[in-house]
């Protein structure tokens, strides 16, 4: 038995840790969720998160979830991936900023646009402002790459990328040049194509 549980459902946002994991190089199991057999609401799946929601990671009986917090528990406890910006140096003050600007900025503004409100919000009212700022910063952002801190691939890639990609695959994310050509580089990762290839597996069980 692995020291790492991943509970997943397939597609999920748990697709996010799971190619976390696959980057990160260490042993770890998966317990699938069920959500259309509504497994992530019965009492022994809420006792590991109330929330009812997946991801959810258990490492060691420490159980933590939201996909970019996991992701950023992961970078700084295996450090010798290399996924993460070190306590102490400056460049993780810009790390961070990617980390929780996925689900603080990008992920809202996204589903903000698929489903809109009757009446506009106020700019002031949303924590990304509006959806154009948001996708031109990301896309400036990643035309200067490779990755969002320059050569290191980091957690920071998987959380935004992983949305820039679903994003994308929907059409809720613009077609442009940086978006494609910042995809094509993380699905020419293999960690990203054997996370793809368990999904589908999972998808199909």
């Amino acid at each position: 038995m692995a020291d790492l549980t991943l509970y997943h459902a397939s597609p999920s946002r748990s697709s996010i840790v799971l190619w976390m994991l696959e980057e990160l190089g260490q042993p770890y199991d998966v317990k699938l969720v069920k959500l259309s057999e509504g497994d992530n609401l019965k009492p022994d799946y809420l006792a590991v998160n109330p929330m009812g929601k997946v991801p959810a990671l258990d490492h060691k009986g420490t159980v933590i979830t939201e996909a970019a917090a996991i992701c950023t528990y992961l970078a700084d406890e295996f450090p010798q991936a290399k996924l993460n910006i070190p306590v102490g140096t400056p460049r993780r003050g810009v790390y961070l900023k990617w980390l929780f600007f996925g689900p603080g900025c990008f992920e809202p503004a996204v589903t903000d646009r698929a489903a809109p409100r009757k009446e506009e919000a106020r700019r002031g009212m949303l924590g990304y402002g509006t959806f154009d700022t948001t996708m031109d910063t990301v896309a400036k952002a990643v035309a200067q790459g490779p990755w969002l801190m320059g050569e290191q691939f980091t957690a920071a890639d998987v959380i935004i990328g992983s949305n820039v990609r679903w994003g994308t695959m929907f059409r809720l994310v613009p077609e442009r040049p940086e978006f494609a050509a910042y995809i094509a580089r993380i699905m020419a990762r293999p960690a990203a194509q054997r996370a793809e290839a368990k999904d589908k597996e999972f998808a199909g069980g």
